[in-house]
Formats: structure tokens, sequence, C-alpha cells
């Protein structure tokens, strides 16, 4: 098994399952017109959580990361009409292509995208009284992963679903000695997740157009 079977089997599925979006089709061309790195979910993923979203009823999402707006469009769909997305993009070019995407996709009145560095809007939300939200989704800078967890927890109540993406970071997760910082990240966020007593945390390796990586997810089961 190799890179070219494994996007195979995700275009194989993705034409079974998930149908071509003319909003979320322009959506990539978009960014990648505006040279936006090609890191944003693939389709099979982005399905993955808006059924996440659905499945547990949410309605106000959390999500640290925007870059285009491609996975903030397929979590905003699965909210109700007066369901809130908070997101937040610390590139001003990239949140000027996710605004235009956001809008073009009519979610504008769902959408709240904050421009500036999380961990410096993070607080303002809190102080606005915006938490807790129902699902978190982080998809940021990897050595930030402990920080923005803690402040997944902080604006979250029992029952919020926590996603953080590209854990596994083909398979360099588990080499305590890499000098990536991205990795060290992720070692340090599974770690602490390991041992906060308010989640139960699983972790899956996923592999597909976007090679070979994985995601966490956690269950918040108590206040903090």
């Amino acid at each position: 098994m190799d890179q070219e079977r494994w996007s195979a089997v995700d275009r194989y599925v993705s034409g079974l399952l998930v149908p071509s979006d003319p909003a979320l089709d322009e959506a990539l061309r978009a960014s990648e017109a505006a040279g936006l790195p090609p890191i944003s979910v693939s389709p099979n993923q982005g399905k993955l959580l808006q059924l996440l979203a659905r499945i547990h009823g949410a309605r106000t999402v959390l999500e640290i990361g925007t870059l285009g707006g491609y996975s903030t469009i397929w979590l905003a769909r699965a909210l109700p009409a007066d369901g809130r997305l908070v997101t937040l993009e610390a590139n001003p070019a990239h949140a000027e292509v996710a605004r235009a995407n956001i809008a073009r996709a009519g979610l504008a009145g769902i959408v709240d995208l904050r421009l500036g560095r999380a961990l410096e809007t993070l607080p303002i939300l809190e102080a606005e009284g915006l938490g807790p939200f129902d699902l978190v989704f982080v998809d940021a800078d990897k050595p930030s992963n402990p920080d923005y967890f803690a402040w997944a927890l902080r604006l979250a109540r029992r029952g919020t679903v926590i996603v953080v993406d590209n854990v596994v970071r083909g398979g360099a997760v588990v080499d305590p000695s890499s000098a990536d910082p991205g990795v060290q990240g992720v070692r340090r966020l599974l770690a602490m997740m390991a041992a906060e007593p308010r989640v139960e945390v699983t972790a899956i390796q996923t592999v597909g157009g976007k090679g070979y990586d994985g995601f966490a997810l956690a269950l918040v089961t108590a206040d903090g």
C-alpha cells in the first residue's frame, strides 16, 4: 500500500459518498488561486466533521485555524439556522479568502471569523461570554496544540466534543527525540490529554489523499 493507492481509495469513496458541491469546490479553487497551502481537510474528513457535529446536535462550534474556510463550510452546514460558528485565523490573506468563500456558501450569517493569533483572540471570546461551545475543531500551528487544548477546555462544558487534527505526523509522533516543533507539540498535547481527568480521548491513524496522519477525539465528561 502506498500514497497512490491511498489517494485512489479517497477518490473512489468521495465519488460515491461525498458528491461534488459547487461552494466547497470553489472554496478549494479560490484558495489555490490565492496561493494558500493545500492543507485543507479532505472531502471525506470534512464530511466526518459535519457528521460529528450533526450526531452531537451541535449548535455552537469553535474552529481554531480557518485557512480558506473549507472545513468551516462543512461544519457550519451542520448547524441549525440560529447556530453559531466562531473561527480564528491569524493570517490576514487567508482570512480574506475564507470570508469570500464563506459568503459564497451563504454562511456569513452563521460564521464569525476573528482575525488574529488564536492565543490572543481566545481570551477575547472568553471575555465576551461566547462559550461554552458544543464542538471545538483544532487545526492550526501544531507547536501550540497544548495551549489550544487548554483553551478548548476553558470554553467547553460537559458533553463538548474536541477534535484535534494532524496528530500522527506521518508516524513521527512516536519519536521522542524529534527536532520538529510540530511533532513535539503533538506529543505534549497527547500527554496532556492523557493526564486530563475531565476528558475521555482516543486518537485514530488515517491514510488518504492527504497522506499518513490522524486525529484525536475527546469528549469532555466533567465541568471545569
